[in-house]
């Protein structure tokens, strides 16, 4: 999930920085839906796993085509229909999506102008997809709980029931979660009504229903800000007591740590080191210029107990993963390293 989460962040880069000239189709096919279907782990080359222009008759239609469909194991699970980016992304706008989906054998559909993907299924009703999505991920404004959601779909993890019991319960969770904000904004008369009983004994008049009202959004937030008053005051405590850094969620590796010397030994040859530093992250630790989060130099992605990456940057500062088993290896892309640096000071 490591590498899948790299991939999206830098297709998320990518889409703030090319904005302007990814409004046709097909330049966000070619720039962001291509890279996504590939770091699902599918081969965009290979037929057998990536149809292109995918053909399915249904009733007195023919010749229609949805952009992509993707197959698992020889069968077609996944569809997918791509927008521009000024196109309205609804399924009024996308009714050959729907057509296709009951006309094949397959259980999942995407709908998405590049930067936005609707997932969809027949959660509902079988062979019938869905009005709403189970999942909707932004690349704009990537969530943990949007990544763990597309690893449901990468190539090397689908499987089919396993897949539609997450999607099952992604929908679940969001219908939850929409009923919830609905009760925040404006209490029901049935939420008042079981707080109230849990509360107090007093009859339920227009007066006691009101007050409750108007509590329940209040203590609702209480709860949220009290929260992160919380993790406020753990994260301060790390940082002034040494012993309780080991807790933090963030651990900055001997391999990254390994890294860094490496990439400013490197960076030494063209400007002052003490200018190279490093900032640990969840998802990566970066080593920035001038301890500026808009200078990367690279980013080591090393969280993967399997393949660890090295992001460089290139003259677009797109980020590039190259791959690397050991800090060592990061000499080999010694030139990207100054390239980038040099780019910076200029």
């Amino acid at each position: 999930m490591v590498e899948l989460e790299a991939r999206l962040e830098a297709l998320g880069d990518k889409a703030r920085k090319h904005s302007e000239v990814l409004e046709t189709e097909e330049a966000a096919k070619f720039a962001l839906v291509n890279p996504l279907i590939q770091a699902l782990g599918y081969d965009l080359s290979n037929p057998s796993e990536v149809v292109p222009e995918f053909t399915c008759d249904f009733g007195g239609k023919k010749g229609e085509k949805v952009d992509y469909a993707l197959k698992v194991g020889g069968n077609v699970a996944i569809l997918i229909e791509c927008k521009s980016s000024r196109a309205e992304l609804s399924l009024k706008h996308a009714s050959q999506l729907c057509r296709y989906f009951s006309a094949s054998d397959a259980k999942f559909a995407i709908l998405t102008n590049g930067v936005i993907y609707k997932f969809y299924s027949d959660l509902d009703s079988a062979n019938r997809m869905d009005n709403s999505p189970f999942l909707e991920v932004d690349i704009l404004n990537l969530k943990k709980d949007d990544v763990r959601g597309l690893s449901r779909f990468q190539k090397s993890e689908f499987d089919l029931e396993a897949a539609a019991e997450a999607a099952a319960s992604m929908q679940m969770e969001g219908e939850v979660a929409n009923v919830l904000k609905r009760e925040l904004a404006e209490p029901s008369d049935e939420m008042v009504r079981l707080i109230a009983s849990k509360v107090t004994d007093r009859r339920l008049t227009a007066g006691v229903k009101s007050a409750i009202a108007r509590h329940i959004p209040n203590a609702f937030n209480t709860i949220i800000r009290n929260r992160l008053d919380a993790k406020w005051s753990s994260a301060l405590k790390e940082d002034i007591d040494p012993e309780l850094a080991s807790t933090s969620e963030i651990e900055t590796t001997e391999d990254e740590i390994e890294g860094f010397n490496i990439i400013r030994s490197i960076g030494s040859e063209v400007v002052d080191p003490a200018r190279i530093v490093i900032r640990d992250s969840q998802s990566y630790c970066a080593v920035l210029l001038d301890d500026n989060n808009r200078k990367p130099i690279a980013r080591m992605r090393f969280n993967s107990p399997t393949t660890k990456y090295l992001g460089t940057f290139d003259a677009e500062k797109n980020e590039e993963l190259k791959p690397v088993e050991r800090p060592v290896d990061i000499y080999k892309y010694k030139a990207e390293i100054l390239t980038r640096i040099s780019a910076m000071l200029d």
